[in-house]
């Protein structure tokens, strides 16, 4: 089968993007959650939620379906559905032929190597390996016992400074950098109670976990954040199984997260709160040579 077959349409409208892939991503919501939640921020917050640079959109038709999808919101990296090697052939060929800067990618692991793959084949880029990461899906809710010593408590503008500097230390520990101003972050997440925090019992705050809007009937938990001198007490596992908690009440058919590869030790305590493995994703780095 010849790239010719697989049509990718192009677009910086979120608007036509989703009225062209929205059922698409909407048919697995758990695989395509990344997706979701970021052309939803999009939606709510507008085209200049995560950078200045007008983001990008693309959809793959075949037979008059679409069958995978990607955005990109610059300076980020490109973000994929899955997509076999004839698909990843045909959209490496489109953006390098049009000059798109492409710093990167994320996917599930099959699609990162085929598209990785394409890419040096078109533009001599180095493929460089950031992080691997495990989707999982909440089954049955397990609350870690006995809990730490506090309470969880929904953030507010009171918090507004400690989220913004925490969420900073959290994209800079993961590769993400600073491109998001902490504080926007904090104020859209306390606009709609999106971020619990634990507190010691008197009263400070030693680790937060927030959650996405619900969207297609999915919510991720995202962040887990814990602060490296408070490591290891236990206030991870029982703020996000608050989160996890509450985002079950709402009704929400999947509550999801992901994790480190690389962190044995949040992969287990996230199995014991009951989340169960869905599918591993990668992300890779680009490198040119000048």
């Amino acid at each position: 089968m010849t790239s010719a077959t697989y049509a990718w349409q192009l677009t910086h409208d979120l608007d036509a993007f989703l009225a062209r892939a929205g059922d698409f991503l909407r048919s697995r919501p758990a695989r395509h959650t990344v997706a979701l939640t970021v052309t939803e921020a999009l939606r709510r917050r507008g085209m200049g939620e995560y950078g200045k640079d007008v983001p990008v959109f693309g959809a793959l038709e075949r037979d008059g379906e679409v069958r995978a999808a990607f955005f990109r919101t610059p300076p980020y990296r490109l973000n994929l559905t899955a997509l076999d090697e004839p698909g990843a052939e045909a959209l490496a060929a489109l953006l390098a032929d049009a000059g798109t800067e492409v710093p990167g990618v994320s996917a599930d692991t099959d699609t990162v190597e085929v598209f990785a793959g394409a890419w040096a084949r078109r533009t001599g880029a180095k493929a460089v390996p950031l992080r691997s990461e495990r989707l999982y899906r909440l089954g049955d809710l397990v609350v870690p016992e006995p809990a730490p010593p506090g309470r969880p408590r929904v953030a507010d503008a009171g918090d507004r400074d400690l989220i913004a500097r925490w969420y900073t230390e959290f994209a800079e520990a993961i590769g993400e950098g600073t491109h998001r101003d902490g504080g926007a972050w904090a104020d859209d997440r306390i606009s709609y109670g999106g971020i619990t925090l634990w507190e010691d019992p008197e009263g400070t705050p030693v680790a937060m976990a927030g959650a996405t809007p619900p969207v297609a009937g999915q919510l991720r938990v995202a962040p887990v954040y814990t602060p490296a001198h408070l490591r290891g007490r236990g206030y991870a596992g029982a703020v996000t199984a608050e989160v996890s908690r509450a985002a079950v009440a709402t009704g929400v058919k999947e509550v999801l997260l992901f994790t480190d590869l690389a962190n044995p030790t949040s992969n287990g305590l996230y199995r014991r709160i009951g989340y169960r493995p869905v599918s591993d994703f990668a992300t890779y780095d680009f490198t040119y040579e000048v």
